[in-house]
């Protein structure tokens, strides 16, 4: 299913529903761990939805090991996403606004492996990512996550 992110785009469609989200920023040394997504082609941190049933550590956890092929440890919440402005469309209609909790933490097993919802899987120098296409939303919460600081950052 293809998705349209719409970050601050005067004519974008109206969100119908808001649901719960998580992302990670997993580092390696100077390397953090993007996803090349097959929905819209863009560089993302691994995550997802939240399902029923499952805490929102254990979310992430899955997502990411869904995703990448590895299992990680969670040390610190990074930050919390809800702008209003912030609006995801995908091709069956459904329209939700961004509601993300973003975490950090470090792989510690498995082997990177792509899903069915991603071109590729890479660790990306943190000083390259200029050079890869990934959405003002996603850069924020890697901007956040790299700050020197102990708290989350809500947006």
């Amino acid at each position: 299913m293809n998705r349209i992110d719409y970050y601050h785009v005067k004519d974008a469609p109206q969100a119908q529903k808001i649901i719960p989200a998580v992302s990670a920023v997993i580092q390696n040394d100077q390397h953090i761990l993007l996803q090349q997504r097959s929905d819209n082609g863009k560089w993302s941190l691994p995550g997802g939805n939240m399902d029923i049933g499952e805490s929102i550590l254990e979310a992430i956890k899955r997502e990411v090991k869904e995703e990448t092929g590895l299992e990680c440890n969670i040390d610190r919440i990074t930050g919390v996403y809800s702008d209003p402005n912030h609006i995801i469309a995908y091709d069956d209609g459904e329209v939700r606004q961004q509601f993300s909790i973003c975490f950090a933490g470090e792989a510690v097993a498995g082997e990177l492996r792509k899903s069915d919802e991603s071109f590729h899987i890479a660790w990306v120098p943190i000083n390259e990512l200029d050079d890869y296409d990934i959405q003002p939303a996603q850069k924020a919460r890697i901007e956040d996550a790299l700050k020197d600081c102990k708290s989350a950052f809500i947006r």
